[in-house]
């Protein structure tokens, strides 16, 4: 498999060139913090471009033609080029290929920066338009950690903490996908999100508009992950109940409303990147020691 690991301030990543994809995240313990991918969900942290969540029926109309486009895009099954790698950071890319075209109509180039520093891994999404028209496209980030961060730990004394105070209100889909019309109560209790199953059982937390740009993640006697997000406006916190995995997802552009029935480019949440022009978003993973 294709890979490239890079390393700094005591962590170390693992990337590879399917999906672009971060594949292992581990301290200088020794404590590797992303799901590794086991049979019950198999990806460990997905990019995701063109588009973030569902379409209705998997498909979306354009120009009078009508294309076929599954869950969060094609970019996570796609093989990226590597662009650049050095011992801290790497770049990979996507552009369009007959595979894309077939789903998505439009020339661009998808990028993926990996740094690694002083405080932390900072990984960068940027979106060009290479084509001579606006280009209708969302992305966002999907990484798994392990839940329970440490074996033996329990999962319910794990926590988030935002960095402001979150009182919702949230969204949720339904089981095929499509964004409620509803909002519902926050479970945040302050900055506090205590972490069980049972809030999962309705698929993902969303948070639209929310205040915070960072968070903390972590239980008592494990290591804090310290989660932070610039020009992604809406976040994701999902688990399948039972695995033992927990999904922390900023994004810009979600799944289709229910009452949505427009052409590709009038979809709620997605980017209008102009010829020539570009767009970005980051995301950054790094950690802090809790206390037991």
């Amino acid at each position: 498999m294709d890979q490239h690991t890079i390393a700094a301030a005591g962590l170390t990543a693992r990337i590879k060139a399917e999906g672009a994809e971060l594949c292992s995240l581990v301290t200088a313990e020794g404590i590797e913090l992303l799901w590794q991918a086991h049979a019950a969900w198999p990806r460990h942290a997905p990019n995701l471009f063109p588009i973030v969540g569902t379409l209705k029926d998997d498909q979306y109309r354009l120009g009078g033609q009508t294309y076929r486009m599954g869950r969060h895009g094609f970019a996570r099954d796609q093989r990226f080029t590597w662009a650049a790698r050095s011992a801290t950071g790497c770049r990979l890319e996507l552009t369009e290929n007959a595979a894309t075209r077939a789903q998505y109509p439009f020339p661009f180039r998808f990028s993926i920066d990996y740094a690694m520093g002083a405080d932390g891994l900072t990984i960068t999404f940027t979106i060009a338009n290479t084509g001579t028209t606006p280009l209708p496209a969302s992305m966002g980030a999907h990484p798994a950690f392990n839940w329970p961060l440490v074996p033996g730990i329990a999962k319910e004394a794990h926590s988030i903490t935002f960095s402001d105070p979150e009182p919702g209100p949230i969204r949720r889909v339904r089981p095929d996908g499509l964004l409620r019309a509803e909002a519902l109560a926050s479970p945040v209790e302050g900055r506090t999100l205590r972490l069980h199953d049972g809030l999962f059982v309705e698929d993902a937390l969303i948070f639209d508009g929310h205040a915070s740009r960072s968070l903390r993640y972590g239980a008592p006697g494990t290591p804090t992950v310290e989660f932070s997000w610039s020009n992604f406006p809406q976040l994701g916190i999902w688990t399948r109940p039972g695995v033992d995995l927990l999904c922390i997802e900023p994004w810009q552009g979600m799944s289709s409303p229910i009452a949505f029935d427009g052409e590709f480019g009038e979809k709620p949440g997605l980017l209008h990147v102009a010829p020539g022009g570009e767009a970005w978003a980051m995301h950054r993973i790094g950690l802090t020691r809790s206390e037991a």
